[in-house]
């Protein structure tokens, strides 16, 4: 791919408006909100941790890890991060999104570009698939660096936050924008931190969105699915 196919490769599987579900989920972030635990002025440092301390060990790190075993062609160690990143999800919720949201990415992304890898995961034993080692398979088969994939995937979970934060009325569409912008040194330090694990260092650690989620699953009213 030219660098412009790459990047265009990288913004579409990244956008909010790509169909894999993952405007149905708010990522513990409505838990917050209904135990009124986060606030206008709370919630940018409550995003920044989930980045640092959940997604970037976990989701993000599953990508770093996927990609290059999919760039080396060994499957099996694919196989093992989809099923320690999985292992990882405590929550229902989380652990199903990840299902859900992955099994959409996959069937949606073959019927775009239609790669021997992303063929490959789809008949792949002992996979889900989570949605973070799809979003690294495609990235790789679609030659996108390593280091630029694991960015994107921090990047469109900080969308997805952002837009959950905008539908719980935690912020508005400009303070969004600013919000991402200012989630930026969190994304780059998540980034470097993510590709430096191995997968014995898969698994974020953050107790209270887990806490924040299972309570979630039992609210008596929801907007999200997490």
């Amino acid at each position: 791919m030219s660098g412009v196919d790459e990047l265009l490769a990288v913004l579409q599987l990244t956008d909010s408006a790509f169909p894999s579900g993952m405007y149905t989920l708010s990522h513990s972030l409505e838990g917050y909100q209904q135990a009124r635990a986060v606030t206008p002025a709370t919630l940018p440092a409550l995003l920044a941790g989930i980045l640092s301390a959940g997604a970037g060990p976990s989701d993000a790190t599953a990508v770093a890890l996927a990609h290059r075993a999919c760039t080396a062609g060994d499957w099996p160690a694919v196989a093992a991060v989809d099923r320690r990143l999985h292992a990882t999800k405590l929550g229902r919720e989380a652990r199903q999104a990840t299902v859900r949201t992955g099994r959409q990415l996959l069937d949606l992304t073959r019927e775009i570009h239609r790669t021997p890898e992303l063929e490959t995961l789809a008949g792949l034993d002992g996979v889900r698939p989570c949605r973070p080692v799809v979003a690294a398979v495609a990235h790789a088969a679609l030659g996108v660096p390593v280091e630029h994939a694991v960015a994107a995937e921090l990047f469109g979970l900080a969308a997805s936050l952002a837009g959950a934060a905008l539908r719980l009325r935690l912020t508005d569409h400009r303070r969004a924008q600013l919000l991402l912008r200012r989630l930026a040194p969190a994304i780059e330090r998540a980034t470097a931190d993510a590709l430096a694990r191995d997968l014995a260092d898969l698994g974020g650690c953050t107790p209270l969105a887990d806490l924040m989620g299972a309570r979630h699953e039992r609210a008596e009213a929801r907007l999200f699915a997490s």
